[in-house]
């Protein structure tokens, strides 16, 4: 069973604010993106993803969605290191915010805008 952490209520002044807080990020939402459409992937899978990120960004990036609450990380005591990252139900939460992102970028990519 995984733990969620429990989330400091943060003074906002509107929804969107509230929203970016927790996607807001260079990397959060591919990482977000990914991790509903494959579910459970390892660091390196993640960094394959997003050739662009350096190691230092998305550990960092991943850290905050794990502090928020929208991502579990799983470390196995083995040799070599094995972590796996999922995403809790609040982070399953957002998929409806994902996919509406997702569905605009592709109009954006066709260039019928």
């Amino acid at each position: 069973m995984s733990k969620e952490k429990i989330i400091k209520e943060k003074p906002f002044h509107c929804p969107v604010e509230a929203t970016f807080s927790q996607i807001g990020g260079k990397y959060k939402m591919i990482i977000l993106y990914h991790l509903l459409e494959d579910g459970t992937l390892r660091y390196n899978q993640i960094q394959k993803y997003i050739p662009q990120a350096t190691a230092k960004m998305l550990a960092q990036q991943l850290r905050e969605l794990e502090n928020d609450g929208l991502v579990h990380r799983e470390v196995y005591p083995v040799v070599p290191p094995k972590t796996e990252y999922s995403l809790t139900e609040r982070g399953i939460s957002l998929k409806p915010v994902i996919d509406s992102v997702c569905e605009w970028g592709r109009t954006y990519m066709k260039g019928t805008f």
